[in-house]
């Protein structure tokens, strides 16, 4: 009984490593299934970038006078993906990853069909489609992070199966520019996304053959953004961790976040509306405010309903189980770098396209290096977490390339060889994408309980995603007060409530005016990636003095234990020594206290016998023998008891303090006297 509590107690001390167990699926199943959800991050890129490389084609197939409308094509598609892609999340978690996956590709498949089908004057309605074509890559992405996540565990293949995730991003966004550009020249637009559109179908039943079912083996029990944020840490939950995530939803199941989802996403989509639409209309217009206001009032009270009423929240806000209060500055920090990034992609695209007069083909392929440096650093991103870097310094290296490569945009002059700044930039910018994803993931989960950790990566891809479409709308703003302002410098003509002249016409002048307000637009995406840089530097800065001063709290604590370790043996050796001097005093009492006893009965005898004169002389001598040999033998027995407790004291306390010298002799006096006085009554008796 005592051998079965051990074996129950023992291994709860320590966690065991995680086992690596089999999928039960073929190396080929395997492979086919990681490249099947890889398509989810390129084609959600390759969909982005259709109304960015062939802009000029749409622009004047729409007959558009102005950026803000151009704009407003990749704006809407980005606010959709982030808006959705927690709630779907959490969708996955309830009715099945697989279904919510394959209900993700039908409906991406469904609305790049009818984006492909607008006519010339459904500008306004382009624009809706593609906001309702987002919403696929947001159902599709977190459900097949988690897909990956149940399906592999810890190990080279989940790691393998990251970095293809997130090399297939920057890959997907020059495939994507390359081929639209391709079928926009040579065929129609419209093929580009017939073409999406078929490729989706073909993708919904592949799901269906290749994503597994979950099984009673998988680490299925956890929720698709736990799953997501250890995939993209490179790290597995311990056990215990498990087994309370397992009970708990044992216990209860989780329920979707009504009330919070309507709130956030309504919220979400009337701030992005206000943002983007404001270039076209003006700031001054009343419904841009009150879209705004009504935005920011859904935002408030989508955070009241987190905090105070939801029982399975979208984003963890209450109290001390929540977003811990740091948590707002990785959030900043990825919202400024992706803002800036967003900005860059779109106006690079302008730039080469309509300021350098390149076609969409030849600019795609200008644009295509970020297909291999992607790649790279996916693996270098991998490669630098396993080797323990410090994910805040990743995440500086990140927003600095996010900087340096908007800051070569900004002071490209327009007729620079493609090889220096901009080849130096499209080269830069792959880096800051996937450096900066993961160190948020693992940032942001270190702010959080350790049973809401798996929510990190589905709100830095939220956060990823919708400051795309938000910087989008502050540059067009900017871009548009710019070219009022260096139109009016220019003394060209103003046409209704147009910024400037139709998009069509070109000229020198209208070139320079286009340009200065590029240039305003691609500062303000500087400025957000300085502050990011700014933010992430304090973030490193104070990881290194909180490390720093850890360290310091560790050799202090080690120096003053191996002090308190020296003052014990020191003690340890003075209480020896007292112990060997008490026992050298003893010794010495004893034997002072033998010999005053002999002679005070030598004393008394040879007073008897000197009364009863010479014949007593052989009896006294015979006494005197007796009495040494008494004594001899009491002075034995004494040592022989002294060796005793001196045995006993050095296995018990040390702190026992034995009696000192001075004692010894005194006690030893007292007994001397004792005996005088005893050997005083017998003589006079």
């Amino acid at each position: 009984m005592a051998q079965r509590k051990h074996e129950t107690i023992v291994p709860s001390a320590k966690i065991p490593p995680p086992q690596r167990k089999r999928t039960g699926l073929s190396l080929v199943h395997e492979v086919v299934l990681v490249f099947v959800l890889c398509l989810a991050q390129f084609l959600s890129l390759a969909a982005m970038n259709q109304t960015v490389a062939p802009m000029l084609i749409l622009a004047k197939y729409f007959d558009i006078h102005d950026y803000g409308n151009l704009s407003w094509f990749s704006a809407a598609y980005s606010m959709t993906v982030g808006t959705f892609i927690l709630p779907s999340g959490r969708l996955g978690d309830i009715h099945g990853h697989k279904l919510i996956a394959m209900i993700g590709w039908a409906w991406f498949s469904l609305w790049s069909l009818v984006c492909g089908s607008c006519g010339p004057t459904n500008l306004i309605w382009f624009s809706a489609c593609r906001a309702f074509q987002g919403m696929g890559p947001a159902l599709i992405i977190p459900n097949a992070l988690a897909i990956i996540g149940r399906t592999f565990s810890i190990g080279l293949k989940r790691n393998l199966a990251f970095a293809c995730f997130g090399a297939a991003g920057p890959t997907g966004a020059a495939a994507g520019a390359i081929l639209s550009s391709l079928v926009a020249e040579k065929l129609s637009w419209h093929w580009c996304f017939w073409f999406l559109s078929m490729t989706c179908a073909v993708l919904v039943m592949m799901s269906w053959f290749i994503i597994p079912l979950p099984s009673s083996e998988s680490p299925s029990a956890r929720s698709s953004a736990e799953l997501t944020t250890s995939m993209v840490a490179g790290r597995d939950l311990d056990h215990n961790t498990k087994a309370e995530t397992e009970g708990s939803q044992q216990q209860q199941e989780p329920t979707f976040d009504t009330l919070g989802a309507i709130t956030g996403v309504t919220g979400l989509v009337l701030v992005n509306l206000a943002l983007n639409q404001a270039p076209l209309v003006g700031w001054h217009i009343p419904y841009i405010r009150a879209l705004l206001v009504l935005g920011l009032l859904s935002l408030l009270a989508f955070v009241c309903v987190e905090r105070r009423f939801a029982t399975h929240p979208i984003v963890p806000l209450r109290g001390g189980s929540g977003l811990q209060p740091h948590a707002a500055f990785v959030l900043a920090i990825v919202f400024t770098g992706w803002s800036s990034h967003g900005i860059w992609v779109y106006y690079l695209y302008i730039f080469l396209e309509h300021l350098r007069g390149h076609s969409a083909l030849f600019t795609s392929f200008e644009t295509s290096p970020v297909a291999g440096t992607g790649i790279f650093f996916a693996l270098l991103t991998v490669y630098l977490l396993r080797r323990g870097v410090s994910v805040s310094l990743i995440m500086f290296i990140a927003m600095f390339f996010f900087f340096l490569g908007t800051l070569l945009l900004a002071l490209t002059p327009l007729h620079q060889t493609y090889w220096a700044n901009t080849f130096v930039a499209v080269l830069l910018m792959p880096g800051a994408m996937n450096l900066s994803f993961p160190a948020a993931t693992i940032l942001l989960s270190e702010q959080l309980p350790r049973e809401k950790q798996g929510m990190a990566a589905s709100l830095v891809a939220t956060v990823v995603n919708y400051s795309i479409s938000c910087g989008l709308g502050l540059a067009g703003s900017i871009h548009k007060h710019a070219l009022v302002k260096a139109g009016d410098r220019a003394g060209l003509e103003r046409s209704g409530r147009k910024p400037g002249p139709a998009l069509s016409q070109t000229s020198e002048v209208l070139v320079g005016v286009r340009l200065e307000g590029m240039r305003m637009a691609v500062w303000l995406g500087v400025a957000l990636a300085g502050f990011g840089v700014v933010i992430a530097g304090g973030v490193w800065g104070v990881q290194l003095l909180v490390a720093r001063h850890r360290r310091r709290r560790r050799s202090r604590g080690k120096k003053i234990k191996d002090r308190g370790e020296g003052g014990d043996k020191e003690q340890k050796k003075g209480q020896q020594k007292e112990l060997e001097t008490a026992s050298q005093d003893l010794e010495v009492g004893v034997v002072h206290t033998t010999r005053a006893g002999g002679s005070t009965k030598s004393g008394s005898k040879k007073k008897k016998l000197s009364r009863k004169g010479s014949a007593a002389t052989t009896v006294r001598t015979k006494n005197e023998g007796s009495g040494a040999v008494a004594e001899g033998e009491k002075g034995r027995s004494t040592m022989r008891v002294h060796e005793e407790v001196k045995s006993v004291l050095k296995t018990v306390d040390l702190g026992f303090q034995p009696p000192t010298g001075e004692a010894v002799r005194k006690k030893s006096g007292r007994r001397h006297g004792n005996s005088t006085r005893s050997t005083g009554r017998n003589q006079n008796g």
